[in-house]
């Protein structure tokens, strides 16, 4: 599928359905039913359901006026705000948040500033689905309590305050490596190169001056704008907020399915304001959905014939406790990287468990290793973050999100392995 897919233009999701009809009847021998059961509604109703909503907002000027104000919040200096967006996700998750509804949520507002403030949508992305995964291993946070738990079942020891600050440095760092790479020196440098009365104006007004098109705040002669010239909050976009809350509230909150709510909001945006929902169907990201779809719905056909299964029952059978604990890592962030983060993390510990008792390889380090080999992946855009985070990109610049996540979310799968393995499970099998 990968290799078609980049030899020729074709929709990797449309491979992947076709994928898994052959290989799910001709070699596993399963119906057709069975096939499409593995099909990922929920991700499904997320995608379709947060890009319409936020198209919505996007034509009204909502998400332009939250972009400003965002501005006006870090006092002007735009370098900041990938990195208020990495705390706030961080925040979410660490207090018990989904992982997918912190970057359902803000997501479209980061790639919206990316966008209007030119920084690199790849690095901004990145940032938020690394901070929401870093905060989601708090103790009371989805990937923390999950891994504690099924360490606790398999009567392993197990070390949370470990496990939280080891996920949360690994985070912060690829976070880092993204901004330094992706532009954020560049951003540091326009920062530091804006006169401190262009500043002050951002600061303000949250509006850059120079050129009314100029977000680098370079003058060109141009009058400020004027602050009338500026997103003001109108009847539509006051109920816009009032929904995007809601989504929020009930969402984080009262756990409530963001997809449906989300779609719940945007609907009835639409019966109050039809003028402006005129074409918003259009910009829901149907490549993205089919995309990640696709290879869901392939990768659960290999879960549920127990390809994954076997292949961990083949590492638990690997003589070397230190080879295996390095395989066992690299099939979670294989597998992750296009399945739920959150299942894998439940299947694979337990198998660890064998070797794990022999007291060979440190129990800490490795499950350690193996939540981080396994979470840091998920801004793969066949992840639900990295699909969010596509889905949330410029039309324009869907295509190069995408390919470049790709990019990252596979090197992330080969290098985070390799590093936890030498850090965190080599020094426990010496002790």
């Amino acid at each position: 599928m990968f290799l078609i897919a980049t030899v020729r233009s074709i929709n990797m999701g449309a491979l992947a359905l076709v994928a898994a009809f052959v290989v799910g009847t001709a070699v596993f021998g399963v119906k057709v039913s069975d096939v499409l059961g593995g099909f990922p509604a929920n991700l499904f109703v997320i995608l379709v359901g947060v890009t319409y909503l936020f198209a919505l907002a996007r034509n009204n000027g909502t998400v332009d006026w939250i972009v400003h104000r965002a501005v006006v919040a870090v006092r002007g200096r735009v370098a900041l705000m990938p990195w208020v967006m990495f705390v706030v996700c961080a925040a979410i998750t660490a207090i018990g948040a989904a992982s997918p509804a912190a970057v359902a949520i803000v997501a479209p507002v980061a790639m919206g500033f990316a966008a209007r403030y030119r920084i690199n949508p790849v690095m901004m992305g990145l940032m938020v689905v690394q901070g929401a995964t870093g905060g989601s291993f708090s103790p009371i946070g989805i990937f923390g309590a999950i891994t504690n738990g099924v360490v606790d079942k398999s009567h392993l020891p197990g070390n949370p305050a470990v496990l939280f600050f080891s996920a949360m440095g690994a985070c912060a760092l690829i976070s880092l490596v993204g901004f330094l790479t992706l532009g954020g020196t560049k951003l540091l440098q326009r920062d530091r190169e804006t006169p401190k009365e262009q500043v002050a104006t951002l600061a303000r007004t949250g509006a850059a001056t120079g050129s009314a098109g100029d977000p680098a705040g370079n003058s060109t002669g141009d009058p400020e704008p004027a602050d009338d010239a500026l997103p003001r909050l109108d009847a539509q976009r006051s109920l816009t907020l009032i929904g995007l809350l809601v989504l929020a509230v009930g969402a984080l909150v009262f756990d409530l399915d963001i997809g449906f709510l989300a779609l719940a909001v945007a609907v009835a945006l639409t019966l109050i304001f039809p003028s402006a929902a005129r074409g918003t169907v259009d910009k829901i990201s149907w490549g993205t959905v089919l995309l990640v779809g696709g290879i869901v719905t392939y990768v659960s056909l290999l879960e549920d014939q127990g390809t994954v299964k076997w292949l961990g029952d083949g590492v638990a059978h690997v003589g070397a406790p230190l080879v295996a604990a390095f395989l066992i890592c690299l099939i979670g962030a294989v597998v992750s990287a296009f399945a739920s983060t959150t299942g894998i993390l439940g299947a694979l510990i337990p198998l660890a468990v064998p070797f794990l008792q022999t007291g060979q390889v440190g129990a800490v380090g490795l499950v350690t290793a193996l939540a981080i080999s396994s979470s840091v992946v998920d801004c793969s855009p066949f992840s639900t973050n990295g699909a969010l985070v596509v889905a949330n990109a410029d039309v324009s610049e869907r295509d190069s999100v995408f390919k470049r996540l790709m990019t990252w979310g596979m090197t992330i799968m080969v290098v985070a392995p390799v590093l936890c393995w030498v850090i965190l499970v080599v020094p426990g099998s010496l002790s």
